[in-house]
This record gives C-alpha cells, sequence and structure tokens, in this order.
C-alpha cells in the first residue's frame, strides 16, 4: 500500500507545477476565444497576377494553395491584433508573389526565381468594423515594397509565402497598430 501512496497523492512542487499548467492552458483558451476576426474574399482570383508556387500560369489548384495560406494569415493577424469586437473584412483583389519563373523553352520554368527587383505585390481593399457597427476605417491600397530582401524576415527560407507575409504584417501595423 505504501507503494501506491504516492502516486495517488503527488508530491506538492508536482501539485503547482499541474496547477499551473492548467491556469496557462485557461489563459491561452481565453485569449484565443476573445479575439478580432478577419472575413476574406478573393476577387477574380483567376485573373490575379501571379498566385502559384510552382507553376508560371496558375492551375485552380496552385492558386487555392496560395488564396488558403494567405487568408489563414490575414485571420491570424486579426486573431492577434485586434480587439474582441473587431471584424476585419478583406477583399483581395489581386496578387503577386515575390519573384518570378524565368522563361526556359516552350513550357517554361517551373523554378521561382526571386531577386531584388521581383518584389511582393498585392492589392486589397478593407474595412474595420468594430461592434457590428459601421465601419471604423476602411479603403483600397496596394501593398509593395521594393526593399523587401533588405530588412530582416522573421518567416523562414522555406516558407513559400514568407515575403508577402511580412508585406502584410507591415500593413497590418501601420493601419491597425497592436492592442
Amino acid at each position: 500500500m505504501s507503494l501506491l501512496l504516492p502516486l495517488l497523492h503527488p508530491p506538492r512542487p508536482a501539485r503547482l507545477l499541474a496547477a499551473g499548467l492548467l491556469a496557462a492552458c485557461a489563459a491561452i483558451t481565453a485569449t484565443s476565444a476573445a479575439a478580432g476576426t478577419a472575413s476574406v474574399t478573393f476577387t477574380a482570383p483567376e485573373k490575379y497576377t501571379d498566385a502559384s508556387y510552382s507553376h508560371p500560369v496558375a492551375n485552380e489548384s496552385d492558386r487555392a494553395q496560395v488564396l488558403r495560406d494567405v487568408e489563414q494569415h490575414l485571420q491570424r493577424l486579426a486573431t492577434r491584433g485586434l480587439a474582441p469586437t473587431d471584424t476585419l473584412k478583406v477583399e483581395v483583389l489581386d496578387i503577386d508573389l515575390a519573384g518570378h519563373f524565368p522563361p526556359m523553352g516552350v513550357g517554361g520554368s517551373d523554378v521561382r526565381v526571386v531577386t531584388d527587383v521581383t518584389g511582393p505585390r498585392i492589392k486589397l481593399r478593407y474595412s474595420l468594423v468594430r461592434d457590428d457597427s459601421a465601419p471604423v476605417s476602411g479603403g483600397e491600397e496596394v501593398l509593395s515594397d521594393l526593399n523587401f530582401m533588405v530588412p530582416s524576415n522573421r518567416y523562414s527560407s522555406g516558407d513559400r509565402l514568407r515575403y508577402e507575409k511580412a508585406l502584410l504584417d507591415r500593413w497590418f501595423e501601420k493601419r491597425f497598430g497592436t492592442r
């Protein structure tokens, strides 16, 4: 019986650690539940300048991957940076990913080449709605950065949307700041 006693009643430090972990999980859950949201739509994505990770001409599957990643990133920005009563409505009008596919023969190349003159460009229309009322801010903008390779980029070199995410981060910070 004495061998089971330690398992039934863990020492005090273990109970304190468990209580601390539960409190941390509760705080994370409360924070993520009380965050802003983003509604993202894509207007005529088949006409976007360059919305494919791996082909010079985007097919529906290629485009869907890029659109999903852009939408998820905008939603993540809203969740982390907006007040719980805020909704960011974004309509993406055009995407031109960083880099280009150089022509190589008839079919083109499937290797994206990124140089300092082939920066990302995203055209969007947005509005920030607070408390389900009239928009408090909004507009239409073309996001671009010819110096996209100069500043440090917190996204890994393996992230296919690293330059576009950094561009969206800077735009979001400039327009909405941080809470």
